[in-house]
């Protein structure tokens, strides 16, 4: 085989590659739409999500392509011009002071940081998201309930709970039917049997869900002229999750936008029934519009 013979199959085989390369990647839309799995492009999802008042978009918490297209669908619904606010599963309620701060420019990041740290972990994760708020003056929402309220649950039941601490809750309820237990077992990976602990577990799960939302539901009654982006974990942000209890609560228009994740919500399993939108984590990464 001559040298100029073998330069030209290297070139045939590196533009092979190419192609290749290309017919792969076009075969993994970044956005699916959930109800017929047809691929939607980025400009097409924030259309869709203009036209609602809450948008929830799912995330593993320590991922941070999931952050930059959390993110992005912030700055894009930002730009859309109607007030906008973020709903955060990070923060408790009882923190929501500190986070008024942050927003108003008024609060040192060293002593934000002290709030923060005893709220959740990640900043370097976090930290874009909640600079942008910081820089477009746009509010964010403590949504949270104690940890130590749904570790109790958790443990013991919510009818274990102290009767002050159940009364400070008001009228929430923790009936788990059949339909919630199996969402939390899919939403956990598939794992979780029907013993009395995962009952409990469930019951926890329902609590937390239950009072996010109403949590949320209070910001749109007192601020019914914004749009509210919430960030929650995947299990969350499922209509199972906090837009069920949500809806409970109010009657209010809302998406549902997750990340695809490998033994809960995958292209080849997802439904309109758990999402309206699922990106594929390939496309993460590289998002920005």
């Amino acid at each position: 085989m001559t040298r100029t013979m073998f330069t030209s199959l290297r070139g045939i085989a590196a533009l092979l590659m190419v192609l290749l390369t290309a017919v792969a990647a076009s075969a993994h839309p970044h956005i699916l739409r959930a109800g017929d799995r047809g691929e939607v492009s980025p400009e097409e999802l924030i259309r869709d999500l203009q036209s609602v008042q809450v948008v929830f978009v799912g995330e593993l918490h320590d991922h941070t392509g999931h952050h930059q297209a959390q993110l992005s669908i912030i700055r894009a619904l930002k730009r859309a011009g109607q007030p906008l606010a973020i709903g955060l599963e990070m923060f408790r309620k009882d923190s929501q002071p500190a986070l008024d701060r942050w927003v108003s420019g008024s609060y040192p990041i060293s002593s934000f940081l002290k709030v923060y740290q005893d709220n959740w972990s990640m900043w370097s994760e976090y930290q874009k998201i909640f600079n942008y708020a910081r820089s477009e003056k746009i509010p964010m929402v403590g949504l949270n309930i104690p940890r130590e309220l749904s570790s109790k649950v958790a443990r013991n039941g919510f009818a274990a709970l102290p009767e002050p601490e159940r009364q400070a809750l008001g009228s929430v309820q923790c009936r788990v039917d059949p339909e919630y237990g199996e969402f939390i077992r899919r939403a956990m990976g598939g794992h979780g049997d029907h013993g009395r602990q995962y009952l409990y577990f469930c019951e926890a799960q329902l609590l937390w869900d239950t009072v996010m939302a109403r949590n949320l539901t209070d910001f749109l009654k007192a601020n019914p002229q914004y749009r509210v982006v919430v960030l929650a974990g995947s299990g969350h942000s499922w209509k199972f999750g906090i837009p069920r209890q949500m809806l409970e609560q109010m009657e209010v228009s809302y998406r549902v936008v997750l990340p695809e994740i490998d033994g809960r919500v995958t292209r080849q399993e997802v439904e309109a029934a758990l999402t309206d939108y699922l990106w594929l984590d390939e496309g993460a990464d590289g998002w920005s519009f």
